[in-house]
């Protein structure tokens, strides 16, 4: 296997898709609505993207801004017509009052998905036990990655639970299996800590578009992190 580094961009349509592809992403999370933090985008702008690309698209499942699920069945025919136009990969993560990973929508989410790949995404920055977590989603079908920043902060202050987590990940530790993709304030001076603890998969977003989220996604910025998670 590739010891070449992941990196996924955050795509809002067709033009940054096409963007990200050309400056070097080898993923891409598809989301709308920014101002809630990634919604679950429109089935025809899947469609729009995936005709414009050939790299994997993950899709956002996720109706509301927060970490609760919100209107469950609306989620699951959310997932249900992409799985019907095509999608094959997909992010979603949802935690209960407590701060506990929701299972039951989760299970609900997975069995939907047909042992699709997921991303548990960055409600594990939320969590009152990341550990316990990990562990309680450990034998989900499909589960392969983590997005996260270590912190509700962001990576800055995240930075030695990261680093922890992928010492964990190389002890093989339980629930340490699935990838750490890390992203959330990600900036391109944590990459040599974060290369030389042995993480290999970086998401960036608001990173790739110089001129913000009112602005498209840019190849050349892409292709700066492109050089530096390869570095």
């Amino acid at each position: 296997m590739s010891k070449r580094a992941v990196l996924e961009v955050i795509a809002l349509d067709a033009e940054d898709a096409v963007a990200a592809q050309r400056g070097g992403a080898d993923r891409l999370e598809l989301v709308t609505d920014m101002a809630a933090d990634g919604l679950t985008p429109p089935r025809e702008t899947f469609a729009k993207i995936r005709a414009a690309v050939g790299i994997p698209l993950r899709v956002m499942l996720r109706a509301a801004d927060g970490f609760a699920v919100g209107d469950i069945d609306a989620l699951v025919e959310s997932a249900r017509g992409l799985r019907a136009e095509g999608a094959e990969e997909f992010v979603f993560g949802f935690l209960d009052a407590d701060g506990s990973p929701d299972l039951v929508t989760v299970e609900r989410l997975v069995a939907e998905l047909d042992g699709c790949p997921w991303t548990f995404h960055r409600a594990i920055d939320r969590a009152a036990d990341r550990d316990a977590l990990r562990k309680q989603l450990a034998d989900l079908p499909g589960l392969d990655t983590y997005l996260t920043a270590g912190s509700p902060a962001g990576v800055d202050e995240g930075l030695p639970t990261l680093l922890a987590e992928a010492a964990a990940a190389e002890r093989g530790e339980p629930g340490y299996g699935p990838r750490m993709l890390v992203g959330g304030g990600l900036r391109l001076d944590h990459l040599p800590a974060l290369r030389a603890s042995g993480v290999t998969a970086f998401h960036i977003g608001g990173a790739a578009r110089p001129a913000g989220w009112s602005g498209a996604v840019s190849p050349e910025a892409v292709r700066t992190w492109r050089e530096a998670v390869d570095a």
